[in-house]
């Protein structure tokens, strides 16, 4: 007879030892009579295995039951992803301020964001406005996730990268420094721009009292958070997990600082939509971009147990440094296809399993070379077949929400089988010769896909997920 699966074994050792607490002893005669049948003419089981009885292995998978989105396509992950598959622009004209002083006068910015249709106005008020971008998508999370946070709190943590989490604060307090001197700051700045407030607001505002820190790597952050949260529900700090980036950091301060880097697009003042062009020839920059997204994560087996809708499985994660400088990545883009490779491992697969690359790609020109050598490096001649893109061609750099948000939109690329496109694609590139997906979604099958984040001072974080 051949030999029974590793899986369908669990499932029998489970129903035999579920029998120990039968309390009508013709039910486990019965029971016995059909289990023997099993294991001796390799019948189907009769009765399906519950969703409470896991193998050990559940207890190691994480998976992403829940998601919430601030995007500058709208509130919530549905206008986020019509706005990503239809592969339409979000950034505009800047109107937070008079841009007009600037070499790079255009954003992402979030339309149509009320804070106190998530929290209370009075509490909104004494926070960054990253924070209540977190608050937000941390609420549409858990309602996304059905999960009852009565009684479980202590269960419950939150992990949210961020950048820089209060630049307009600190603006206006460096404003009111210079014009009414310093004890005219407000009380609320410290509290509001500390880096952990994100998270902190989000624990507060959610009454979780369960596992919290951040995490402030720049534009990995928000990856970094996610994956890190993973490793703290493995090791038993927390049953489940809010973890995510937020970021608001559309000011006169931060795009003043950004241009005189040279880091920011200035060519497309004049037409907004094409400012953000990712692997094109003529990329000169990255577009800043604000917003937020906030997965839910638990143990594979609580997702069954308590009937959760699982969205993906974070199957791998890792994070790696150039250690090469400040700013720019490694020329040759070592560091990141170290990470790439080391994702892969975690997640046990090959490089010729990943459906779909979501790149990190953030339209200026050292980084996108540097993305793409570090594809070749490690997928070889299949680099020219698997499809990669950057979301960053329509949102922006949302910086240190960038990672979340683009884990959410790589899980939606894998529920919908659909890739988002690199949109402006409109001149080759020839240092830059992969299959990008340019201009136009695409339908493929999809079942593993990587998201990249890169961030200065050589921080590589790269996910990866799995469609179950």
């Amino acid at each position: 007879m051949a030999q029974m699966p590793a899986k369908r074994r669990a499932a029998l050792r489970a129903e035999l030892l579920a029998l120990l607490h039968a309390t009508e002893a013709e039910d486990i005669d019965a029971r016995i009579d059909e289990l023997l049948a099993e294991v001796l003419e390799d019948a189907p089981i009769v009765a399906p295995l519950g969703m409470g009885l896991d193998d050990e292995d559940e207890d190691r998978r994480i998976v992403v039951t829940g998601m919430g989105v601030v995007s500058p396509f709208g509130i919530g992950v549905a206008p986020f992803w019509a706005g990503l598959s239809q592969g339409r622009s979000a950034i505009e004209r800047i109107s937070h301020f008079d841009p007009s002083g600037y070499p790079c006068q255009i954003a992402g910015q979030v339309p149509g964001f009320v804070a106190k249709e998530f929290m209370d106005g009075k509490e909104a008020r004494r926070m960054s406005r990253s924070s209540q971008f977190a608050v937000a998508a941390a609420q549409m999370a858990v309602t996304d996730a059905d999960l009852r946070i009565s009684g479980n709190s202590e269960e419950i943590g939150v992990l949210i990268g961020c950048g820089t989490s209060a630049m307009p604060d600190i603006e206006q307090a460096a404003m009111t420094l210079l014009q009414r001197g310093g004890m005219k700051i407000s009380p609320f700045f410290i509290p509001a721009a500390l880096p952990h407030m994100p998270a902190s607001q989000v624990a507060i505002q959610l009454g979780l009292h369960g596992y919290l820190s951040a995490i402030s790597t720049a534009c990995s952050a928000g990856a970094q958070a996610i994956g890190e949260a993973a490793e703290v529900i493995r090791r038993g700090e927390a049953e489940i997990m809010l973890a995510g980036g937020a970021e608001a950091p559309i000011t006169a301060f931060s795009l003043g600082a950004f241009c005189v880097m040279r880091a920011l697009s200035s060519h497309a003042n004049h037409e907004p939509s094409k400012g953000s062009r990712p692997f094109d020839a003529r990329r000169d920059g990255f577009v800043p971009g604000e917003g937020a997204a906030v997965l839910v994560l638990e143990r594979l087996s609580n997702a069954r147990r308590r009937g959760a809708s699982i969205l993906a499985e974070v199957a791998g994660y890792a994070a790696t440094a150039d250690a090469y400088h400040i700013t720019a990545p490694e020329p040759d883009g070592y560091g990141a296809a170290r990470a790439m490779r080391r994702a892969l491992q975690n997640a046990r697969c090959d490089p010729q399993q990943i459906d779909y690359i979501n790149a990190h790609a953030t339209s200026t020109p050292a980084g996108d070379l540097a993305e793409t050598r570090a594809i070749k490096h490690v997928f070889g001649e299949y680099a020219y077949s698997v499809p990669v893109s950057s979301n960053k061609s329509m949102i922006g750099h949302l910086t240190g929400a960038a990672g979340a948000i683009e884990a959410a939109a790589t899980i939606l690329a894998l529920r919908h089988s659909l890739i988002p496109p690199t949109i402006n694609q409109e001149e080759a590139d020839p240092a830059c010769d992969l299959d990008y997906v340019p201009n136009q979604a695409r339908h493929a099958r999809l079942q593993l896909a990587i998201s990249n984040s890169f961030a200065f001072g050589g921080v590589n974080a790269v996910l990866v997920f799995r469609r179950l």
